[in-house]
């Protein structure tokens, strides 16, 4: 058993005027994680969200990067610090990052 840890970022596809997000901004996510832990995936399915802000629904269209890395906190800082950065890139209220242990067999 390893001590890894699965960090899971959704991003939008659109800004919130409805504008599809450049290719470029996801492709600059993509690199970024690569060269800082030389490895990620990035589903290129459209995933649906729902939430509720300030009596608003709100519907999003969304997709992951994951990234597995050794479970240390200079990696939680590192995710903690990039949400900031994608908060402003993708021009958001909130960028959803969730993180799991992980258990590769």
């Amino acid at each position: 058993m390893s001590a890894l840890r699965r960090y899971e970022i959704l991003v939008p596809l659109l800004f919130n005027d409805g504008r599809p997000v450049p290719e470029p901004l996801l492709a600059q996510t993509a690199a970024e994680l690569r060269q800082r832990f030389r490895a990620v995936s990035w589903e290129t399915q459209t995933l649906r969200g729902e939430w509720e802000h300030e009596g608003g629904v709100y519907h999003d269209n969304l997709t992951r990067f994951f990234v597995d890395v050794p479970d240390l906190p200079e990696h939680r800082e590192f995710f903690r610090q990039f949400k900031e950065t994608l908060k402003t890139r993708f021009n958001q209220l909130d960028i959803w990052i969730t993180s799991h242990p992980l258990d590769v067999i």
